[in-house]
């Protein structure tokens, strides 16, 4: 029998946990909020001012090889938890570890409070998944809630709590590194995926087996940072931040989101981590968040360098008075908070209601019924990297490939060609595939393109393998080999991109072109005359102008994770059918950036007849793939779009209806997509916006209608006034296979 736990296939969990390890069973019965604020109440009264502040006292354990941030353990650390001035740890994992560090904390401290255990589980904890740029190709929210049920599952088995995921910022600059941690440039396909995110990791009770606490960061408008360089001023109108930015993490709190993480950047000349305005008037009185909000690593301290604060003292008062609960690494708070309260500088009571949120998150856990709940070892070697966990894993990868190109129907090759050239830096490589913020994705668990094509092709097929290049100088070294290779092959497999240290934190590009001389490589094996299919591996989009205009065929790859290999080969010889469509634009070059399909018109929208437009003299203006695209083995027709009301009333909606048909050969799936533009309004709106989107599957000849409900919220915006409302007038109702090809109908609003 298969060892019991794995909830994904929902097998209990309870029989097996309580005679595991001597380990008690948490029963997922969440204690009454009520019963819960007075249990914090109770522990609060007998605390002192310095062991409420060790409570919003989070550091870095050092215990791990996924390092996240700059700094190292703590020499005093142990000490530290056995006097009960920590309240969380990160960069800790192991079943074993966390036993030994709970029991500390809860047999030698005074306080006797559990700790709070985090890590970067970003997209995967050992079973390592396709980056998260990569699952929102997938246009698949249920598949992105799988995949969050793994990581949460192999996290937690090894002892984690919390995760600071899922990174929800929306990115229109691609040269900013992070953005391969997000959902890309759209706030509404964004939102969906946060909120898949966050039920995933958390599920429906924090208590119950294997769950996580998901942290929705950063908040907020991390990703609209100046010049696509991290950390940097962010310079955004109230509206712009409501529309754009806000709604991912709207979503990620009405799905449960336990805390949240506020960003590095400032907003209007007011940092994020002292922004009353985000953190209480936003978060918490608009929306009604409950849980507690994490400073980024050291951002307290970094008030100094913004210049708004004069001291670390001034750091943490305005941090904590802002509503920044929680200081991760910058010790602000635990130097500073006491002497503040007893200066009459900071209430007290501002110090107790931190306390309350992280208390109640503790609570939620059901840390202080089982402080070492899931710190079993042989739970944890059973759960991490289990066949099922691969098999998600697979297909989360296979879905979130996006074919760009496919001349003449190059792609599916045939699996028994005679002699197939895998050719590339990244052909063989391991460790890329696995993206930043890996957790504990082991490269040596990676299967490789050359792997998964090796395995796949028929027993009389020769593979060869040529490395080409490195990933980033200029060495052509390797050229003769690989170009050999490509003359005596039938086809050539070529894989070039980024390396898995040129996307995420501090990696930001001025150039979104393929680095070092992989162009160079790219171009002379083109010029064999050999069909080449160009596997693109990266973190963000990159500017293949040259390969769009002579490569027959273009697979967007990003990091797929773990099963990179099988799953890039399951779409290269036509096993599975790929549905992924873009997340973000891909522009022609760097100079474009930022390019986003949803604009505003202008006064002068660009028009190539007429020179006194807004556009460029040496480019198009529209971008090399827009928002939303990708192409499939088969092809699907749209037909019958129709609206089941012409006129409506603000308060009134609509429903939009559109029959799809697969008009190809093969089973495929399609994302259909809708969008809309207020035509007239008091201010101006976008060219267009994303509003819904379904994936559906559909045999050949087989033919469906998709329904979409239009409500007033879609409808709404905010107006000149900053009140949130729909505006008589009217609305262009688009629907179609992506943002550039659409067929529309006018609804018209009184």
């Amino acid at each position: 029998m298969r060892h019991p736990g794995f909830l994904l296939c929902g097998v209990a969990l309870a029989s097996s946990l309580a005679s595991s390890g001597g380990q008690s069973a948490v029963t997922g019965d969440m204690q009454s909020e009520a019963s819960i604020n007075r249990s914090v109440d109770s522990i609060l009264a007998r605390l002192t001012l310095e062991q409420k502040v060790g409570q919003l006292a989070q550091y870095s354990g050092g215990w791990t090889d996924s390092m996240t941030g700059p700094g190292q353990r703590r020499p005093d650390l142990i000490d530290r938890i056995r006097a009960g001035t920590v309240g969380s740890i990160f960069n800790a994992t192991g079943a074993q570890l966390i036993r030994q560090l709970q029991e500390i904390a809860v047999t030698q401290s005074p306080t006797k409070i559990p700790l709070l255990i985090g890590l970067d589980v970003i997209h995967g904890f050992r079973t390592t998944f396709p980056v998260p740029l990569a699952e929102a190709s997938s246009w698949d929210p249920d598949a992105v809630y799988r995949s969050a049920r793994v990581a949460a599952t192999e996290a937690a088995a090894s002892g984690i709590h919390w995760t600071f995921a899922p990174m929800v910022d929306i990115a229109r600059d691609p040269r900013w590194g992070r953005i391969v941690e997000g959902s890309g440039e759209d706030p509404y396909l964004g939102a969906a995926m946060a909120s898949a995110r966050v039920r995933g990791f958390q599920t429906a009770d924090l208590a119950s087996p294997f769950t996580i606490m998901a942290c929705p960061k950063h908040f907020a408008a991390y990703g609209g940072a100046e010049g696509g360089r991290d950390y940097n001023t962010v310079d955004i109108t109230e509206r712009t931040l409501r529309e754009v930015y806000l709604p991912p993490f709207k979503a990620a709190v009405d799905a449960g989101a336990g805390t949240t993480m506020c960003s590095f950047n400032e907003i209007g000349g007011i940092p994020s981590t002292a922004n009353r305005q985000l953190l209480t008037d936003i978060l918490r009185t608009e929306w009604g968040f409950r849980g507690f909000v994490v400073s980024d690593w050291g951002s307290i301290g970094e008030l100094q360098q913004h210049g708004i604060a004069g001291t670390l003292a001034d750091a943490a008062r305005l941090s904590i008075t802002a509503g920044t609960d929680m200081d991760m690494e910058s010790d602000a708070y635990w130097r500073h908070l006491a002497d503040l309260v007893k200066a009459g500088t900071v209430p007290e009571s501002v110090i107790d209601e931190a306390v309350r949120r992280v208390l109640r998150v503790k609570y939620r856990l059901g840390l202080f019924d089982n402080p070492y709940r899931w710190t079993d070892a042989d739970i944890e070697k059973a759960m991490l990297l289990h066949p099922d966990h691969l098999a998600i894993a697979r297909d989360m990868a296979r879905k979130s490939i996006v074919l760009l190109k496919n001349e003449n129907q190059l792609l599916p090759l045939r699996k028994d060609l005679p002699l197939l050239a895998v050719i590339g830096p990244l052909a063989a490589d391991n460790d890329s595939p696995l993206g930043p913020w890996a957790a504990h994705g082991r490269a040596d668990e990676v299967v490789t393109l050359l792997d998964g094509i090796t395995e796949a092709v028929a027993r009389t097929t020769r593979v060869g393998y040529a490395r080409g290049c490195s990933i980033d100088t200029s060495g052509t070294e390797g050229f003769a080999a690989a170009l050999g290779l490509a003359r005596r092959a039938d086809a050539v497999i070529l894989a070039l991109g980024e390396g898995r240290d040129m996307s995420g934190e501090a990696s930001c590009r001025s150039s979104l072109d393929l680095p070092g001389s992989q162009q160079a490589l790219l171009e002379a094996v083109v010029q064999t005359g050999k069909p080449v299919v160009l596997v693109l591996m990266n973190g963000r989009p990159l500017s293949i102008a040259w390969a769009a205009g002579h490569v027959p065929a273009i697979v967007e790859g990003w990091y797929l994770g773990t099963q990179t290999g099988n799953a890039l080969a399951d779409v290269i010889f036509g096993d599975y059918n790929p549905s992924g469509r873009l997340p973000v634009s891909v522009p022609r070059t760097v100079g474009q950036v930022p390019v986003y399909y949803n604009h505003k018109n202008t006064g002068r929208p660009g028009d190539t007849a007429n020179n006194y437009t807004s556009k460029y003299l040496d480019l198009p203006l529209t971008p090399l793939y827009p928002f939303g695209f990708g192409l499939s083995y088969t092809t699907f027709a749209y037909d019958d779009l129709r609206l089941s009301a012409a006129t409506i009333s603000t308060t009134d909606s609509v429903h939009v209806t559109v029959r799809v048909r697969n008009a190809g050969k093969r089973a495929g799936e399609e994302v259909v997509q809708l969008y809309i533009r207020d035509d007239v309004a008091s201010v101006t709106r976008p060219v267009m916006e994303l509003k819904g989107f379904r994936k559906i599957p559909l045999t050949p000849g087989q033919s469906r209608e998709v329904d979409f409900v239009i409500t007033p919220d879609h409808l709404a915006f905010y107006d000149q006034t900053m009140q949130y409302r729909v505006e008589p007038g009217t609305f262009t109702i688009m629907v179609g296979p992506h943002s550039a090809q659409v067929q529309s109908r006018i609804l018209t609003v009184r």
